[in-house]
């Protein structure tokens, strides 16, 4: 949260307040079909895919849980955190008071359900009945984005790939799996969507920003996300043994990978050590741009190693399977995963040809020296606030917004996001 010299994003909206809901509602479909998966597992005695799913469901949570709380301590440092929660009907966020309530709903994994609660409430007391906290409303909801980002990648795509490989294990699937996997691919796709929406809200030019733009930039997460998950279900199907060290040695290598670019995140160690971790985790199924700089080059890289190595993951699927109980669908997942990863950076290089943002610029300006974020160009993540209180902006968001928009010199931008 921090102070700015001047406001030109709109004010909180009703498309804001739907964005609240339907994430909520989104983040209840998905709890609520995997504890039924799980309580399915646990009475058809399937006591490992229960332990399996429980356990990603409780690591996923205990990772948004931190970054949640680590994130309450950093704004409560803030200078006008205090002007900005008083007299707001803010839940959970309200006065220096409620600490160690929050700490103790944090360790009851309850703290972003309560995000969810606050960012709806307070959006609604702004947008329906004219109430002052336009600027908090949003920097709630900015928040919320980031922390749906985190959830589904420690949760949902490990967890669709896990739905995937038990679909293949056993041949078959009841319904409450189809339920699941539809659940979190829901998580992924509205993420996607949501997460992109966010970032064009720090956008001075954002009425230029045609939504399409988002249809673009879904397709080619869709694309590229979709046949990583495909792969490591159909690695595990056969090699069920191997998926853990893949894991780990794959992570290992990111998490170094994503030190040695130097991430500033987080404001203090811990939570830098934790973002590292979690981006790790993120890397594993789809690239996620971390740093400033010479961004095309580590996408290039990136791209690379992953289309390799999902490559050896569906050979190594395809010279182990069992040809008779695979019969039906070989040919086509042997062709179309590779199609699908091929198509998505095609995409991506469509969007960032026909809809990045900066193509908006006038000519004289979109000659740049070295890696400049386009925020770094325009008096960015402004958000406009209420006459009577100091205007805030996230600053997490923003130095995703500066990664994300990130350019070198035009007509040619880095393949970064």
């Amino acid at each position: 949260m921090e102070n700015t010299a001047g406001g030109c994003f709109p004010r909180y909206s009703w498309l804001d307040f739907l964005f609240a809901v339907i994430g909520v509602c989104t983040f209840l479909f998905d709890i609520g079909s995997d504890v039924w998966l799980a309580k399915e597992f646990y009475q058809h005695g399937e006591f490992f895919w229960f332990a399996a799913l429980l356990g990603f469901m409780l690591v996923s949570s205990a990772v948004v849980q931190m970054f949640s709380w680590f994130w309450i301590q950093y704004d409560s440092q803030l200078d006008n955190y205090d002007f900005q929660t008083a007299g707001r009907r803010v839940i959970l966020f309200g006065s220096p008071k409620r600490v160690k309530l929050t700490c103790f709903l944090h360790i009851c994994q309850l703290g972003f359900l309560l995000r969810h609660i606050s960012a709806i409430w307070l959006g609604f007391c702004v947008w329906w009945r004219g109430e002052k906290g336009s600027e908090y409303a949003v920097y709630l909801t900015h928040d919320l984005s980031m922390l749906r980002l985190i959830e589904t990648f420690c949760e949902s795509a490990p967890q669709l790939s896990l739905m995937i490989y038990i679909m293949l294990h056993n041949n078959q699937a009841r319904t409450i799996q189809y339920v699941s996997a539809m659940a979190s691919t829901t998580s992924i796709a509205w993420m996607v969507v949501d997460y992109h929406r966010s970032l064009r809200s720090f956008l001075p030019d954002k009425s230029k920003q045609r939504w399409l733009s988002s249809v673009f930039y879904f397709l080619w997460n869709l694309l590229l996300i979709a046949p990583r998950v495909v792969t490591v279900a159909l690695f595990t199907s056969v090699l069920p043994r191997y998926i853990a060290a893949h894991f780990l040695c794959l992570w290992l290598a990111f998490v170094l990978w994503v030190w040695l670019q130097g991430t500033n995140f987080m404001d203090t160690p811990a939570g830098e050590w934790l973002y590292r971790a979690t981006v790790g985790l993120i890397w594993y199924f789809s690239w996620f741009n971390v740093a400033e700089g010479k961004t095309r080059g580590r996408s290039v890289i990136y791209h690379s190693f992953a289309l390799t190595d999902s490559g050896v993951l569906l050979f190594s699927w395809w010279w182990l399977r069992d040809p008779e109980t695979t019969q039906s669908y070989s040919l086509f997942v042997l062709f179309l995963v590779p199609l699908s990863y091929v198509l998505g950076l095609l995409v991506k290089t469509l969007y960032y040809c026909c809809f990045h943002p900066t193509l908006w610029k006038p000519v004289g300006s979109r000659k740049v020296p070295g890696d400049i974020p386009d925020a770094a160009l325009v008096p960015a993540a402004l958000v406009q606030a209420d006459s009577s209180a100091p205007e805030v902006v996230n600053k997490r968001m923003a130095k995703h917004v500066s990664n994300f928009y990130s350019t070198r010199t035009f007509p040619m931008t880095e393949m970064n996001g």
